[in-house]
């Protein structure tokens, strides 16, 4: 495999990491020390062998013997045959049989973690599309490290952006950009203070930088780089005080009413904003990941202490003046209930209300990618993304309306509205005894087996008995903990299907847990203390909006050259590029899968970065590094243009152990003086392009 050594800019002293895959500054941050306190899956489900007695019994009342037509369909879908002709977002974008890319690139070496520097393959050039408090409006101003203030950036660029997507209107000039603005570092916004009056005004700071952008990008011609356009009729900022609607079963139920909202449907703001995805019908979904980490909340009830709640002051020191995020206030104990969910927005109209669908559960969503099932209806995978936590699947009652007019718009973005969620039990189909938590191969030469998606709502009502409808979806979590032989996942991050195969990437970032009592191995979590993740592959077996499935595991992430045992769907390691920490997933017009990964700094003491894997044919496997992001800093929201030449990434949190007296990374301005730069990291959007 070809090698092009990166450019290194300037080398910095590296900080020790905490026990996750993160430093202890963005674990407080980011997830609230949630890999540091205790697991918030205490739920004792047995394991799938012992129902398989039960699940035969089940299929021979079916008709279906024992063998099972499940089996039958695993072995065809397995054997390289498309499952489904279902429709995605991107459909038609490419082949799915494939392996070429319109990005051809010689794989990049690996980067220290030492290294404060953007790297891209020979033939590339990279550039900061926007920054964390670039104006977007034209009574904003101009981005001032020392001049910080909550109406500047309501008006900005916000923080930490994770999804991001580029949606070009006909013709390929111009567009918007969405992007996720998950949460803030403040130790490298400000200088120290203990001020509450000063800590107030950063708190409201905090809530302008979080939520989401909207802005409009233009470029002379297509496969060129874009440019931002400041006061763009569709530029948007949604932060923690912009109005969500509540949809679906729950909405207006008696756990979402506060003091402040009696009818319980209409929401301040979104909060931990992670992955997402954008619809087949132009919209943008949003997950709301780590929002118990944003209130005071004593955890005195079994859905506070399932979602991780702490009766202590939170990183962003709101409890201490707004009642709506102090969980013990009297009549605001509910506030927490209205966060955890799929928001739904338009991107093309900045005056319209963005929702939040109740109906596909509350929990840690990293994000929710759609397909249009062969039946027409829209189908929503997601996972939660705590260890041992669980991967579930959304089928909406009504059909998707394919055509391009205000009616059909209007009825498409109901569709998440109303529908059957469900939660995935694995089996796998090797011997106990060859799932030993080393990572081998079993002797049928591949982690791999069938599942069953397990409605936990079903018609517009509740199929978890002893539960109401609104409690399956409020407290998500606990209706899962009842199923049985339900599969606790190795933190399900990213979970896309693919647009021509209908096949489904599932990224198990990590779990340092796996192989305790609470959360032994299995064949879909082969791995004890699995610091370096995994990635699924889910064929629907019954059709996109089917109940049955059949899984592999693709890759069993690391540094080959390491004594950890590694997987890469069989392709001979010693020819690919190591990663670790698989987060988000992405696919190019030729069918191949783009990983982006969170957590290499202290796995395998590199950079994070993107990494191309070919799905189909003899290259099926073969993991190549195509960028790495600067120190400290994790790669978020791949979007891959390869019919354009083009990737954008968006660059979260470099630098997050530095200080601003003390910065560990300078991206991307590098000491410019240029108007608008500023001695300090800066999360940004990238675009790459060949040139």
């Amino acid at each position: 495999m070809a090698l092009t050594e990166p450019t290194t800019r300037r080398n910095l002293p590296i900080v020790d990491h905490a026990r996750g895959k993160r430093s202890p500054v963005t674990c407080r941050l980011k997830c609230a020390d949630a890999c540091l306190g205790p697991e918030c899956n205490t739920s004792a489900n047995p394991e799938f062998r012992s129902l398989a007695s039960a699940a035969l019994s089940r299929r021979a009342l079916l008709g279906l013997g024992a063998a099972g037509a499940l089996t039958i369909a695993a072995a065809d879908a397995f054997r390289g045959t498309s499952a489904t002709a279902a429709t995605g977002a991107t459909l038609g974008r490419g082949g799915a049989g494939a392996a070429a890319s319109g990005l051809p690139f010689d794989a990049i070496a690996p980067v220290s973690s030492s290294v404060d520097e953007f790297t891209v393959p020979a033939g590339y050039r990279w550039q900061a599309l926007i920054r964390w408090g670039d104006p977007i409006f034209p009574d904003a101003p101009g981005f001032d490290l020392a001049a910080q203030s909550p109406e500047a950036q309501a008006r900005q660029f916000g923080y930490n952006n994770d999804y991001l997507d580029v949606i070009a209107d006909a013709g390929g000039l111009t567009g918007v950009l969405v992007a996720n603005h998950e949460y803030v570092n403040p130790n490298i916004m400000f200088e120290p203070t203990t001020d509450p009056a000063e800590l107030q005004r950063r708190g409201e700071i905090y809530k302008a930088a979080q939520g989401m952008s909207v802005v409009e990008v233009r470029r002379p011609a297509v496969g060129q780089p874009w440019e931002i356009v400041v006061g763009g009729r569709r530029n948007r900022r949604i932060t923690v005080e912009t109005p969500f609607e509540l949809t679906g079963p729950a909405a207006g139920g008696a756990s979402l009413k506060t003091v402040e909202d009696p009818t319980g449907r209409v929401v301040l703001g979104t909060l931990g904003n992670c992955a997402g995805g954008t619809t087949p019908w132009g919209t943008v979904l949003s997950g709301e990941e780590n929002f118990n980490g944003y209130f005071k909340a004593a955890p005195n009830t079994p859905a506070r202490q399932r979602y991780g709640f702490a009766d202590r002051a939170t990183s962003t020191g709101w409890e201490a003046y707004d009642p709506r995020f102090d969980g013990n206030a009297a009549g605001y104990e509910n506030e927490s209930n209205r966060f955890g969910y799929i928001v739904e927005i338009d991107p093309q109209d900045p005056t319209s209300t963005p929702v939040k669908h109740t109906a596909m559960g509350r929990f840690k969503h990293e994000g929710a990618n759609v397909r249009i099932a062969e039946d027409g209806r829209a189908v929503a995978y997601m996972g939660d993304d705590e260890r041992g936590d669980y991967l579930y699947k959304f089928v909406s009652k009504h059909k998707f309306n394919p055509k391009d007019n205000p009616g059909a718009r209007k009825q498409n973005r109901r569709l998440l509205a109303e529908g059957d969620l469900f939660v995935a039990r694995f089996s796998g189909n090797s011997p106990a005894a060859e799932i030993d938590g080393s990572g081998r191969l079993p002797s049928d030469g591949a982690f791999d087996g069938t599942g069953e998606w397990v409605a936990l709502t079903r018609k517009g009502e509740s199929a978890i008995p002893g539960m109401t409808i609104e409690e399956v979806l409020v407290n998500t979590r606990l209706a899962a903990d009842r199923v049985i032989g339900v599969t606790k996942m190795d933190r399900c991050e990213d979970v896309e299907p693919h647009p021509t195969t209908g096949r489904v990437y599932v990224a198990c970032t990590n779990n340092t847990n796996r192989g305790s009592s609470a959360q032994p191995v299995d064949e879909a979590n082969p791995r004890a203390t699995n610091r370096d993740g995994h990635v699924i592959e889910l064929t629907e077996l019954r059709g996109q909006s089917g109940e049955e499935f059949g899984w592999k595991v693709l890759l069993l992430c690391g540094d080959p050259a390491s004594s950890t045992p590694t997987y890469f769907a069989g392709f001979p390691k010693e020819q690919v590029s190591p990663i670790s920490c698989p987060d988000n997933v992405a696919f190019d017009a030729e069918g191949n899968l783009w990983i982006s990964t969170d957590g290499a700094p202290s796995t395998i003491q590199k950079n994070d970065g993107l990494f191309k894997v070919p799905l189909e044919g003899p290259e099926r496997g073969r993991v190549q590094q195509f960028l790495s992001v600067p120190r400290q800093a994790e790669t978020c929201g791949p979007v891959i243009r390869s019919e354009e030449g083009m990737v954008f990434v968006a660059v979260q949190h470099p630098g997050e152990d530095g200080s601003l007296a003390a910065p560990t990374s300078l991206f991307p301005d590098f000491g410019s003086t240029a108007p608008g730069a500023a001695r300090a990291p800066r999360p940004s959007v990238v675009q790459v392009w060949r040139g």
